[in-house]
């Protein structure tokens, strides 16, 4: 765990860091949020790891420092940096096409939209490692539209759990594509494929392959995409129902070992434990004196590698809103103005579907996290999180 300090020894107000947790327990007072995680470090120090409300809202049992949450989507920078130390290992070449590896996607198709009626056809060139890495490889998620793939997605419940990822691979390489690769960023699941990639490259599990790589150099000792019966206690949980009336968003079980282990959104974790990952990126691929990757990598996985490619539906753009670009597994703040929330320019962050979220910000040398289990009210969690944290922040 990284070391503690009072929040003026690294420029950051005691009043005004202090008011994030009393912002949080009103939340949990008002009986919008059951209970939170946060911390904000900075040039290496704790400057705030506190918690609000309770673990589980049927019980009364206050909400702990390690306790484990769901953090669906965090999960695909761990893989993305799995692929990564591949790559520094010379066992993968981002050009590589994904057919190189996955076989059953040789023969790629691609369906487009031409006045109203669907017309598949082959792709012009093959979804690469770095399309998996960057969301250009036109392999959307199921529940953000209703393109004819998507409605495919549905029908066949793509997200089974009960897939392995190879199934699930295979699976995806026989629908087309939603867009040609390299053309659009469209969010799905690339990061699934690409973790079956890991897989068939390391001769592992993708569960065998991240702890050996990253979990047990980096101390992540609770993060796994099962959670073991001596630790369901301390296992997060949301309301039963959506405190504003809508309707409750289902999150997976984590108590049970299941075929799939989605390396694009399977894992569970402890604020601890990503604050060492995060710490680890901060540090440009180096924890106490482990180095994982090289720091020109993590700057080149932390750049902008869209450019001028679009963000084409509404779904997507509310992921990654004006003012940002996507790197190799993290979304990247370009501009310093436009977005709705603060950060440096080079700052990068990501989420998860159950309302967890980071950043990391070089340029004011400090990581946050946010930890939660409130699928419904995640954005407006994210949102405030930010804003407080910059607000605290005084050099």
């Amino acid at each position: 765990m990284l070391p503690f300090s009072k929040p003026e020894s690294v420029g950051m107000c005691p009043v005004r860091t202090a008011k994030i947790k009393s912002v949080f327990q009103e939340e949990v007072n008002l009986e919008r949020l059951p209970g939170a995680v946060f911390m904000v470090a900075r040039h290496g120090q704790v400057a705030l790891f506190d918690s609000v409300g309770v673990r589980d809202p049927k019980l009364p049992s206050p909400i702990q420092l390690d306790d484990i949450f769901r953090i669906y989507s965090m999960t695909k920078p761990l893989v993305s940096v799995a692929a990564m130390i591949l790559m520094e290992q010379g066992k993968l070449i981002l050009s590589d096409s994904v057919s190189k590896y996955l076989p059953e996607f040789s023969n790629q198709l691609v369906s487009n939209v031409v006045d109203g009626q669907e017309v598949i056809q082959a792709v012009k060139r093959k979804s690469t490692i770095q399309d998996l890495l960057l969301h250009t490889s036109g392999i959307p998620y199921e529940y953000t539209g209703s393109h004819p793939v998507q409605k495919i997605y549905n029908q066949i419940r793509i997200g089974a759990r009960t897939r392995s990822s190879g199934e699930l691979s295979q699976a995806i390489a026989e629908i087309p594509l939603m867009y040609e690769p390299g053309t659009v960023w469209e969010y799905g699941r690339s990061t699934d494929v690409l973790g079956r990639v890991i897989e068939v490259i390391s001769g592992q599990k993708l569960s065998e392959f991240l702890k050996n790589s990253i979990f047990v150099p980096l101390g992540m000792k609770d993060t796994s995409f099962v959670v073991p019966a001596k630790d369901h206690h301390r296992i997060v949980q949301p309301f039963e129902r959506d405190p504003e009336g809508g309707l409750q968003m289902k999150i997976h079980d984590v108590r049970e070992i299941v075929a799939m282990e989605s390396g694009g959104g399977g894992l569970v974790s402890t604020a601890p434990d990503y604050a060492h990952f995060l710490q680890f990126m901060l540090n440009r691929g180096e924890l106490n004196g482990c180095r994982l990757l090289g720091p020109h990598t993590v700057d080149f996985m932390t750049c902008d590698h869209l450019v001028d490619i679009p963000v084409q539906t509404k779904a997507c753009r509310d992921l990654l809103p004006l003012g940002h670009g996507f790197g190799l597994g993290f979304a990247v703040r370009i501009k310093k103005g436009v977005a709705a929330v603060p950060t440096s320019v080079g700052a990068y962050f990501w989420s998860g579907l159950a309302g967890t979220t980071f950043f990391v910000d070089p340029a004011q040398d400090m990581f946050a996290i946010l930890m939660l289990q409130a699928p419904n009210q995640r954005e407006y969690y994210r949102q405030l999180f930010r804003n407080l944290v910059y607000s605290s922040m005084l050099e």
